[in-house]
């Protein structure tokens, strides 16, 4: 029958290498010398290899022992996790977390609140999703907490109000209407080109004053490419605020005040229903008590 390499001969192997001596691995694992011997000795004849030169004062692997012990090494990493895993479960704290923000709020938003969690939970993994439309079913089998939802709550979710946003007229420097005198009424910026995001939430302002069933119209995908285009200086268009404010430092951007602006739009939280897990707990508390960057109160 094969010999069977296992994690308590790696152990020591691993301890012989890192102190340099046979004394000094009994030493790290509280163990007899003679013990850390006779494991050595044991596995050797088993293996049928010379795992140490031991002609010097120190003990040293030889070229089959370090390639073995390279090997062993990602076994006994992958063990650990396996245990710092379960004393995760063991804790109540998720292996993982999938979250889901709501395309209304930049990913540079969420990074302290990230931050401030693997402070508490290192080992939790988390996911961020991208929100790809309006609504908490985009986030049905891939969020467990969806972050800043503009969209109607789907059965299986539970919701609260997490707060508004608002928007910000922007355009580039160089556009004419940097200078205008504000507050600037629909008559004067429906005149130009609009970038918009394909399914923003300014979308229905907008057609309710003809800038889309008639006005020249730029339709970008993402928040990003909207402020990409305005910076270009191809149109001018509704910016969602914590967008405007992440990008402030980027520059090429001036907000204009306008008569009627959309209207604010009300962000929620969503997480599936049932028990929540520590991870999940966290989470809706600091959302709770310190809501994101640039949002304000529901």
């Amino acid at each position: 029958m094969p010999t069977r390499l296992t994690l308590d001969a790696l152990i020591v192997l691993d301890a012989i290498a890192r102190r340099g001596s046979f004394a000094g691995a009994a030493e790290d694992l509280h163990r007899v010398p003679s013990a850390i011997t006779y494991a050595v000795h044991k596995l050797e004849q088993e293996l049928a290899l010379q795992l140490f030169d031991r002609s010097g004062h120190r003990a040293r692997l030889t070229a089959d022992g370090e390639q073995l012990l390279a090997a062993g090494r990602e076994l006994l990493h992958a063990a650990d996790g396996v245990d710092a895993l379960a004393r995760r479960l063991a804790g109540g704290w998720e292996a993982e977390l999938a979250l889901l923000l709501g395309r209304l709020l930049p990913p540079e938003s969420l990074l302290p609140l990230l931050a401030a969690f693997y402070r508490e939970a290192p080992g939790t993994r988390l996911w961020l999703i991208e929100e790809r439309g309006a609504g908490v079913r985009e986030g049905d089998g891939r969020a467990d907490l969806v972050i800043g939802t503009s969209g109607p709550p789907a059965p299986a979710w539970a919701t609260r109000p997490f707060g508004t946003v608002d928007f910000v007229f922007a355009c580039a420097p160089g556009h004419p209407l940097a200078t205008i005198v504000e507050p600037l009424p629909p008559a004067v910026w429906c005149t130009h080109r609009q970038v918009m995001v394909s399914d923003g939430a300014p979308a229905a302002t907008w057609r309710a004053c003809g800038a889309v069933a008639f006005g020249e119209l730029l339709g970008v995908p993402t928040y990003p490419a909207q402020l990409a285009a305005l910076r270009a200086g191809l149109g001018v268009g509704f910016v969602p605020r914590p967008w405007f404010e992440a990008a402030r430092d980027a520059g090429g951007l001036v907000a204009k005040a306008v008569t009627e602006p959309p209207p604010a739009v009300t962000l929620h939280l969503a997480w599936r229903r049932g028990p929540a897990g520590r991870a999940l707990q966290w989470f809706l508390h600091a959302l709770e008590a310190c809501p994101l960057p640039a949002l304000r109160p529901a």
